[in-house]
């Protein structure tokens, strides 16, 4: 692991393979990528070696050999060494990132418990207003009746004592 430089692919002469970048052979790279991503080879082979610590399953292993439809997950600010593998010739790989997926509105449901009694308070409170403006209304009429009934009456015992 010599050198740590890559040359994009759009750079070499010959037989590039769009969308990805270029590793010579005998040449190493670091990787500390800013979001997550999938490193995957297009062509050759590379030598992957990730920091640890690092787990005793070949899938927790520090060092990954990826051949051609080989990938590799690398999380955001790992750091990942790759070297190009070939005994003769370079390897192609890309970059994928992986960006988490944006946070979809869900639909809030609306708590009433808040607000059930007053409501019910006021559905009675309404009832009783209505109640009462009915009383008074009746009222208002039978005063009225008693108060122009009694002038009548007046009126007329005025006129049989004359």
């Amino acid at each position: 692991m010599t050198d740590r430089t890559a040359t994009p692919l759009s750079a070499a002469p010959a037989h590039p393979l769009p969308g990805t970048w270029k590793l010579a052979r005998g040449r190493a790279m670091t990787l500390r990528p800013a979001t997550d991503g999938i490193l995957r080879v297009a062509h050759g082979r590379l030598w992957a070696t990730k920091d640890g610590p690092h787990g005793g399953t070949p899938t927790d292993a520090g060092d990954h050999v990826l051949e051609v439809g080989r990938s590799m997950f690398v999380r955001a600010g790992e750091r990942v060494v790759i070297e190009s593998w070939m005994p003769a010739g370079a390897s192609h790989f890309a970059w994928d990132p992986v960006f988490a997926p944006a946070a979809q509105a869900v639909p809030r449901r609306v708590n009433f418990s808040a607000v059930r009694q007053p409501l019910a308070d006021l559905r009675l409170a309404g009832a009783m207003l209505l109640r009462a403006l009915g009383g008074l209304g009746t009222g208002l009429v039978q005063v009225a009746w008693q108060a122009l009934g009694g002038r009548r009456e007046r009126v007329q015992g005025c006129g049989a004592t004359a």
